[in-house]
């Protein structure tokens, strides 16, 4: 991996690499744009090897950033990712003194970066990094659960066009993933009288979900792909469909949590087949709002209902993919207020 290329490529910052040995704490610390101010970085902990990790830092941080920016945050993109320590994290002290070492490490960038949830991270987990430093969201915010409501709000929105009408009543929808975004997101849309089939590189978490609710179908996520549905919704790791997996699909509209489910291949092979694609920042960012705002769950996914509506009403008056039109609504607004230069009043944080 050409680490300076990727970052050239992709228009990154700075990426910082910290460790702290007693803590067992080795993370990617990736800041893609500070343009409308500090970087909010999600905190991943995972385990994961080196390279992995930094990948993962610099395609989250430029997603962090296109999220922020369309949801009209005062706020740029990073990512922290955190390697799992051979001795794990079971222990509470071991684990409040990994999340510490890692708040006194960002402390010198607190100007830049702020710190909130992402997966397997909790706000409690954050709590030990604000003991160290200010430069933290999140921390009284269940941002999984609400960042399920707003991918279940931002569905509803696309389908009205991708289906002709936004009730789920009766919609099969295929769900990849049911960790704490997709669990979320299957009960609301449970509740609504949706066709559920599930699947999850944890297949006890699968069949968990559909013990508790009526009528879900548990499958293989390698078959998953292959189910006939309307709605396909990745919710996991990233990466979920590989281009050479979309003819594959047997669904109109795909849109989850999951942070980049496709690569730009990816991206162009959906466009090809017709499916509707929405992004990842365009859908799954209440969470983050209601961290970076203090709204209440449905006023961030009533934003995220909002923009997922806009964008498919651009996407369907100009004739673009809504994958396209998200991406340059969100660059817009970065050139706009980066052009105002330092006198602007971007530095501010907020809605």
């Amino acid at each position: 991996m050409q680490i300076f290329e990727e970052m050239q490529s992709r228009g990154h910052e700075a990426l910082t690499l910290l460790h702290h040995a007693p803590s067992g704490l080795k993370a990617a610390l990736a800041i893609h744009s500070t343009v409308l101010g500090p970087a909010i970085a999600g905190v991943r902990l995972r385990p994961l090897d080196e390279e992995t990790a930094l990948k993962g830092a610099l395609a989250l941080s430029e997603s962090l950033t296109l999220k922020a920016a369309l949801a009209g945050l005062n706020y740029g993109g990073g990512a922290c990712v955190l390697m799992l320590p051979e001795v794990g994290v079971d222990d509470p002290h071991a684990r409040e003194a990994l999340f510490r070492a890692l708040g006194r490490q960002v402390r010198p960038l607190e100007s830049r970066v702020v710190l909130t949830e992402d997966i397997g991270v909790t706000p409690r987990d954050i709590a030990f990094v604000a003991q160290e430093t200010p430069s933290t969201l999140g921390v009284n915010t269940d941002t999984s659960s609400v960042t399920g409501y707003g991918v279940y709000r931002g569905i509803k929105a696309a389908a009205r066009s991708a289906l002709g009408s936004e009730s789920m009543r009766g919609v099969r929808v295929a769900v990849l993933g049911v960790g704490a975004v997709g669990r979320a997101l299957a009960e609301h849309l449970h509740r609504e009288g949706a066709r559920l089939t599930v699947a999850d590189t944890r297949p006890e978490r699968a069949e968990a979900l559909a013990g508790e609710l009526d009528g879900v179908t548990v499958t293989g996520t390698g078959e998953l792909l292959d189910v006939p549905c309307d709605i396909f919704s990745p919710c996991g790791y990233g990466h979920s469909i590989r281009s050479t997996e979309v003819p594959r699909l047997q669904c109109r509209l795909i849109a989850g949590g999951e942070h980049h489910p496709l690569t730009r291949r990816g991206e162009a092979a959906v466009k090809e087949a017709g499916i509707m694609y929405i992004p990842d920042f365009a859908i799954n960012a209440a969470g983050l709002i209601a961290a970076a705002t203090s709204s209440t769950p449905e006023q961030a996914a009533e934003r995220v209902y909002a923009t997922v509506s806009r964008i498919v009403a651009t996407a369907e008056q100009y004739g673009k993919a809504p994958h396209v039109v998200a991406r340059r609504m969100a660059e817009r607004r970065i050139d706009l207020i980066g052009s105002l230069g330092t006198g602007g009043a971007v530095a501010g944080r907020g809605a």
